[in-house]
């Protein structure tokens, strides 16, 4: 029986050129498909999704980890990457992890089972020596979440980079008063340390002392912002700007700053992360950073269709773009 590789041989092309052939990536010249094309019909070749779906042993569902569903990030994710995996004839399975490592281990459980070919993990709560493991079922893709190791394909964004441009904008703007939220820990390990070390970095760059009293950990939701705000208010010495790790965050520290009568940016400057639609319906609009959340997703799903047809690609991490988006929050 024909291989990938048989393929590649007679048509004189590399396995990744001939698995963007089969499936239908845009960027393979019409001279090279035709000659990939003529060398599966010569070998009698059957791409290997096919003939893994005719032996039972592939289900054409991907599997998609995200931590909550309800967070307007990753709705929007998982909705591109729902769209893409459509487009190439497979269904998606969302597992929500609620940053609970046995729930994580459950859903990564199904690639042991052949319930799903492959997982996309946009966040990681197990260390990935433990998730590795999972890795000889089925290919596993970090898409959002990544690990400074390439031990799987990664789509990802400079993370620190987009919490230095929102450092950077507030210290521009003339704060030296800088308040932080974050995700996980404010630590150089864990969930967030990128971010962290890009905020550090802008302030260590401009003088700024980090005043401890003023860094939230553990910040995700609306309500979790309203808090950060109450929290603020009480302080004798406070902060003039804050960076968030979420736009939900920012949301309900400017909801509730308006509850309490303080202007937003005149008494607290607020910038948000990831660019989700409440950034653009908040008063005053929100400034964020902004990921590319649909390129994330249809990339994640390009790169997991070649991993099936192809497991033995090189692993390489896809960098997206990141930007400020600056709006009247600041």
């Amino acid at each position: 029986m024909a291989t990938i590789s048989d393929v590649a041989k007679l048509s004189g092309l590399s396995k990744t050129t001939v698995s963007r052939v089969i499936n239908n990536h845009p960027y393979v010249s019409d001279k090279k498909r035709e000659r990939v094309l003529k060398a599966m019909k010569e070998l009698g070749y059957i791409p290997n999704p096919s003939a893994r779906r005719l032996r039972g042993q592939l289900t054409t569902t991907i599997g998609v980890i995200v931590p909550r569903i309800v967070n307007p990030f990753f709705a929007h994710l998982v909705n591109s990457i729902e769209q893409a995996a459509y487009k190439k004839g497979y269904q998606m399975l969302i597992g929500q992890s609620y940053e609970d490592k046995e729930k994580e281990l459950a859903f990564l459980n199904l690639l042991k089972t052949k319930q799903v070919d492959g997982i996309i993990m946009t966040s990681t709560e197990n260390d990935w020596d433990i998730i590795e493991s999972y890795n000889e079922y089925g290919p596993i893709i970090l898409c959002n979440d990544y690990i400074n190791q390439e031990v799987a394909p990664m789509i990802r964004l400079d993370q620190t980079k987009g919490a230095y441009l929102g450092a950077n904008h507030l210290i521009e703007r003339g704060h030296q008063k800088i308040a932080y939220c974050t995700g996980g820990l404010f630590d150089e390990q864990g969930k967030g340390k990128d971010r962290n070390q890009g905020f550090q970095k802008a302030l260590s760059e401009a003088g700024i002392k980090i005043n401890p009293k003023w860094i939230f950990i553990d910040q995700h939701t609306i309500e979790d912002g309203k808090h950060v705000l109450r929290q603020i208010l009480e302080m004798e010495d406070r902060p003039t700007a804050i960076f968030t790790g979420s736009d939900e965050v920012a949301g309900g520290i400017i909801i509730e700053a308006k509850e309490h009568g303080l202007l937003i940016p005149n008494g607290l400057a607020v910038i948000g992360f990831d660019d989700q639609p409440i950034a653009e319906i908040l008063d005053p609009k929100l400034t964020t950073i902004r990921q590319p959340v649909d390129l994330m997703g249809e990339r994640s799903i390009e790169v997991m269709v070649e991993l099936l047809v192809n497991p033995e690609m090189e692993i390489r991490n896809y960098e997206l773009p990141i930007e400020l988006i600056v709006r009247k929050s600041t």
